[in-house]
């Protein structure tokens, strides 16, 4: 890790967080996209032959891009990255450290690969380079809302799998230290009070489990980080009087790093990481809080090793009011869309056993290719419903995916403790007509369940 350079991207954040005016911001943005769009038409294939002719003077010509989703970037993912990487390859190494859980490590010593299921169609591949990834402490630092007179951070990041690119938040006086999901609750509390940690990085339906636990936590924690679903405000004041500590939020997806806290708590938008277009029903764009957005374009402004631009989002966020940290950089009022439900199933302790659903994805998506969408819906403490769309429509096949899905969930399941009665069938899954985002997972609220 280069410390100089760190030190200087941490500066030239905060500058451009607090500091940045409405037209230095468009002016950024344009020199940035300008240079973006340069270098993806040299590099990349894909966006030289989509580009021909069309030329980027103005923030109103960029938007006049045509755009892409998620099946055309992994339909073309050869063409699109610039160091020549293929999607057989790359796609087969990150299934087979999903099936492995062996997560560190960069491919061909030089990118960190991410596997996302997202919300509509199969698998998407995101290609970050180490490059990047070396730089995070920084940005980390730079928009956590977090103060130097914090220092050091003993950080405890939850998450359903630790990446190299998470390792390399490792800095002085910065330690990061990490624990599954699907860890006890007891177990999580303990590591919290051995380690001394004063930063808790959780997704809220996790920090809801250890609501009951906050009393036991010995030393206060200066900080609780949300990530991964949505966090109500109700929750978010609820959260801070449990703990007795300040909450805020990130909003962190596979195709950028979207959203960070300022100073005041606040979420914006990384104006200068990510350039974010939103859109009305009838194709305006939206810079207001109402009315909410139907449509989220994404590009990211850092990651040329594969371009995204214009990229659609799932996601969908509803801009806020200006803030009273001062900085020009757009609010984010909520997200919506992201608050998926988790699963609750009784272990062999008779003990309700939290399954995250992030988890529930992975294994299902990196079973078999042939699955292109699924959805799981919980009926009982001890069952659920799983519905698979299978591309090949032979009888043959469906029974074979279907077969492989039950074993792969019945061993991933017994290995927290939970005897589960699966019922999987296939069908087609119709994804919804309007921007609405797609249910994968109804669950039950551990007081609303029925084992009848």
């Amino acid at each position: 890790m280069n410390i100089f350079q760190g030190v200087r991207d941490y500066r030239l954040l905060n500058r451009h967080l607090y500091r940045f005016s409405n037209e230095e911001i468009r002016a950024f943005q344009l020199s940035e996209l300008q240079k973006l769009v340069g270098f993806s038409m040299k590099h990349s294939r894909f966006y030289g032959d989509l580009y021909e002719g069309l030329s980027v003077e103005s923030l109103e010509d960029f938007r006049q891009l045509p755009s892409i989703n998620k099946q055309i970037m992994m339909d073309h993912f050869d063409d699109i990255n610039t160091c020549g990487l293929k999607l057989a390859e790359v796609r087969d190494y990150a299934v087979q450290k999903e099936l492995h859980r062996d997560y560190l490590g960069y491919y061909q010593d030089q990118f960190v690969i991410g596997l996302s299921s997202g919300t509509s169609g199969n698998k998407g591949i995101y290609v970050t380079p180490k490059s990047m990834t070396e730089r995070l402490p920084f940005v980390f630092l730079a928009r956590s809302g977090l103060s130097s007179r914090d220092l050091p951070f003993r950080i405890l990041f939850l998450l359903r799998v630790f990446s190299q690119g998470f390792e390399d938040i490792n800095a002085p006086l910065i330690n990061l230290n990490y624990l599954s999901t699907m860890t006890p609750v007891d177990e999580i509390v303990r590591q919290i009070n051995d380690d001394r940690i004063n930063i808790l990085m959780a997704p809220p339906s996790l920090v809801r489990q250890l609501l009951p636990r906050a009393g036991t936590i010995k030393r206060p924690l200066r900080m609780i980080v949300s990530y991964a679903e949505v966090l109500e405000k109700e929750e978010k004041e609820r959260f801070q009087r449990s703990f007795g500590t300040r909450v805020i939020e990130i909003y962190q997806a596979s195709e950028g790093q979207i959203g960070s806290t300022c100073r005041r708590g606040n979420l914006h938008i990384n104006e200068d990481l990510v350039y974010i277009e939103l859109y009305d029903k009838d194709g305006q764009p939206l810079d207001r809080p109402e009315p909410v957005a139907t449509t989220m374009l994404l590009t990211n402004l850092i990651n040329t090793a594969q371009p995204l631009i214009r990229y659609e989002m799932n996601d969908l966020i509803q801009l806020g009011e200006s803030c009273p940290c001062g900085s020009s950089f757009r609010v984010i009022d909520k997200v919506l869309g992201r608050n998926d439900d988790v699963l609750y199933l009784t272990n062999r302790n008779n003990i309700l056993q939290p399954v995250y659903p992030d988890l529930m994805s992975r294994w299902i998506i990196t079973t078999s290719d042939s699955i292109r969408e699924f959805r799981v819906t919980q009926t009982s403490y001890s069952r659920l419903e799983i519905t698979i769309d299978v591309l090949d429509s032979t009888g043959e096949t469906r029974a074979a995916v279907t077969e492989q899905l039950k074993t792969r969930l019945t061993i991933e399941l017994s290995s927290y403790g939970i005897d589960a009665d699966l019922d999987i069938r296939t069908e087609a899954i119709r994804l919804p007509e309007t921007m609405a985002k797609y249910k994968r997972f109804i669950g039950l609220a551990p007081e609303a369940a029925d084992d009848s």
